[in-house]
């Protein structure tokens, strides 16, 4: 009977232990990141494509390695990934966002773009992490190309198979 009271004892110092933490009592707190001129910076990844993105208060205005979006980006597709953080943040049409993209297709670099701007949302505005990180705009897509194998035509596909 003892042998219990002391089990019993030894978990309640620990459920005690668990709740004075310092980490069970205090949440983070984050601050907004920003420069000497009120932009905040990220850096986004998709496939090959890296983008730099900057943003700050502004009309709207959507830049893409010196071009207009609507020049860099021509596919209504590719524009709508650019501003699916700005619809869920509901701040469509508030930011000025300048990028540069390098690296992968045109696909990859908006996936770049759009997880960049996420991100530099996150720094400019922390309270709106939530419902990015909810909308999975924070996390890096990590599907790549597969690699080509030898012996094989592509990276699964076989040679022709010739019976004679």
């Amino acid at each position: 009977m003892s042998e219990t009271q002391e089990r019993t004892g030894g978990l309640a110092d620990l459920k005690e232990a668990v709740v004075n933490t310092p980490l069970a009592q205090e949440t983070v707190i984050r601050e907004p990141k920003r420069d000497q001129f009120g932009r905040s910076y990220a850096t986004g990844r998709r496939k090959d494509a890296v983008a730099r993105v900057w943003i700050k208060p502004g009309k709207g205005e959507i830049t893409v390695n010196g071009r207009a979006v609507d020049v860099y980006f021509a596919r209504p597709v590719l524009r709508m990934l650019i501003n699916q953080p700005f619809e869920v943040a509901n701040r469509l049409g508030q930011f000025d966002i300048y990028c540069t993209v390098s690296g992968g297709g045109l696909s990859g670099q908006a996936g770049a773009v759009r997880h960049g701007l996420s991100r530099a949302l996150c720094n400019y505005e922390p309270e709106l992490r939530g419902g990015l990180k909810a909308a999975g705009f924070l996390t890096r897509d990590p599907r790549v190309v597969e690699r080509k194998k030898y012996g094989k035509a592509k990276a699964r596909r076989s040679f022709q198979f010739s019976k004679r």
